[in-house]
């Protein structure tokens, strides 16, 4: 939407356009078919984002209205073909990879290694929202040569994925510590990789960190929980072997350079600021009500005043009635999500796994193996980390909206004395059950609409904030979904949906949603 098709052909043509591909471009061509589902834009933020799952952990506020809780088809459509579609790019560079002399394979397997790592992160979520979906057999089209019958696949189970993929990164973590490139490949992949930039440590870091929110996120499963707890402890224990993201400057995510590549949030504008603007800008009430209480020094910098609130911070209230809550907005009392920050940064990377979010789940882990003191400095590490992320976002604006009211960055001053709020503060907290909600809530802090389907899958997990709803009696779906649907498309042209359709519900748990 925000820029021209042409100007992403000179540096990555799209592999499905052209006659032949190779290892290198097929690479690019995957990193590329989900790139406007990474950077924030408009089709994921107004068309999917807007009414689901940023309502359903309330980082923003809306007015309710019948059917608020029904996942809009075309929002989810949207995330299931981008998938897919990416998915079929994977398959490609499976085929092509597969047909080169095994002396080529061996040189260039760190594309084939990465490309698989940035694919299981997006199946992950794709698993996390809909559970059981088509995977081992989908995609397969090329590989059998147009025959679309044949190539209707199968759906897999959401463990069984969950599994499959922590035993296959398990293995590539393995394998990428024996990689050594040659400066020419070396070369080849630093210029199609912009993710990581061909760096193979940073790979590693990513993959090491993928499986640390894998399995952490299937850690309160029975069948599940040993593995989870010894392979964490084989990660955390074995820093050289298995590197994870460690501070931000390691953080995995889309950089945005030049604003006249494809690579950029132009789109971030218009996805949070079109349209009917209090459905999509303003903040929850219960995200505002917790910084103003705690002083948290990201507030000035996620979020701004309304324009008539007189430098106050108010949030829509989703209990509200929607008249008092369409005032709100309307009279230009509600806070919004700071346009420098968001909206008018076309600067605004495109995020999949920073250190804030790890040492968040390292302290879930040790508060988990009463290890209160890790914890308690994972937490405290977080903390600072997340603010500072919010504090190098800032820096990155180009501010196209004109703002005169810059934020200005938070301080290590204001970092100590939030860390030390009684709403924050980790010794306060006392109970092991009180230290878990701590760490919850700096989850949804730092997630924001940054991180929105870590964001749910954790809340759902956790059970934790506590948010309250109004029930919308209008028809069945009274509260938030515990899932998405699996979309009519498929339904209607995959004869193997049958094997899902009685878990194929808004109201059936994923698997790891067991509290």
């Amino acid at each position: 939407m925000s820029c021209k098709e042409s100007e992403f052909i000179e540096a990555y043509p799209d592999p499905s356009k052209l006659a032949a591909t190779t290892i290198e471009k097929q690479f690019t061509g995957l990193l590329q078919s989900n790139k406007d589902y990474v950077l924030p834009g408009y089709r994921l933020y107004f068309v999917t984002l807007r009414t689901t799952i940023n309502h359903y952990v309330q980082t923003t506020g809306w007015v309710n209205g019948e059917g608020q809780y029904i996942p809009g088809s075309s929002g989810v459509e949207d995330v299931w073909f981008n998938y897919y579609n990416t998915l079929a790019q994977y398959r490609e560079l499976q085929r092509v990879f597969a047909q080169r002399p095994a002396e080529e394979q061996k040189e260039k397997k760190i594309f084939m290694l990465a490309a698989t790592v940035y694919m299981y992160d997006y199946t992950q979520k794709l698993v996390d929202v809909h559970g059981s979906i088509p995977f081992s057999e989908a995609g397969m089209l090329s590989a059998k040569s147009g025959d679309y019958a044949n190539a209707l696949p199968k759906f897999d189970s959401a463990q069984e994925l969950y599994t499959k993929m922590l035993d296959d990164l398990k293995s590539i973590a393995t394998e990428l510590n024996g990689i050594t490139l040659g400066s020419g490949y070396q070369k080849s992949f630093t210029i199609q990789d912009f993710v990581n930039y061909g760096d193979v440590n940073a790979w590693k870091r990513y993959t090491n960190s993928l499986r640390l929110r894998m399995l952490n996120r299937v850690s309160d499963v029975e069948s599940l929980k040993a593995r989870s707890s010894s392979e964490i402890a084989e990660i955390l224990g074995s820093p050289t072997t298995y590197p994870v993201v460690e501070t931000n400057a390691q953080n995995i995510q889309m950089n945005v350079f030049d604003l006249n590549s494809p690579i950029n949030s132009k789109g971030f504008r218009d996805a949070l600021e079109s349209g009917a603007s209090w459905y999509i800008n303003f903040a929850g009430k219960k995200m505002i009500d917790h910084m103003k209480t705690n002083a948290d020094p990201r507030l000035p910098i996620i979020f701004q005043p309304g324009a008539n609130a007189n430098g106050e911070y108010l949030g829509i209230d989703p209990t509200a009635n929607a008249t008092v809550q369409a005032a709100l907005a309307s009279d230009g009392m509600a806070a919004l999500y700071n346009r420098v920050t968001f909206s008018g940064n076309n600067y605004f990377p495109g995020v999949l796994i920073n250190a804030a979010e790890v040492n968040l789940i390292k302290a879930e882990y040790y508060l988990r193996t009463n290890n209160d003191a890790k914890a308690q400095t994972a937490y405290e590490t977080a903390i600072d980390q997340s603010v500072n992320f919010y504090n190098k976002i800032l820096s990155l604006s180009n501010n196209i909206i004109g703002e005169k009211n810059i934020p200005v960055a938070a301080t290590a001053a204001q970092i100590t004395a939030y860390i030390a709020k009684d709403g924050v503060n980790w010794t306060k907290a006392g109970s092991s059950a009180n230290k878990l909600a701590l760490i919850a809530e700096q989850k949804w802090l730092h997630y924001n609409i940054t991180q929105p389907f870590e964001n749910w899958s954790d809340v759902r997990r956790l059970d934790l904030p506590k948010f309250s709803f109004v029930p919308d009696n209008s028809n069945n779906q009274t509260l938030p979904p515990y899932r998405w649907t699996i979309p009519s498309n498929e339904i209607t042209y995959n004869p193997n949906y049958s094997a899902v359709k009685a878990q194929d519900n808004l109201t059936t748990k994923i698997f790891w949603d067991v509290k």
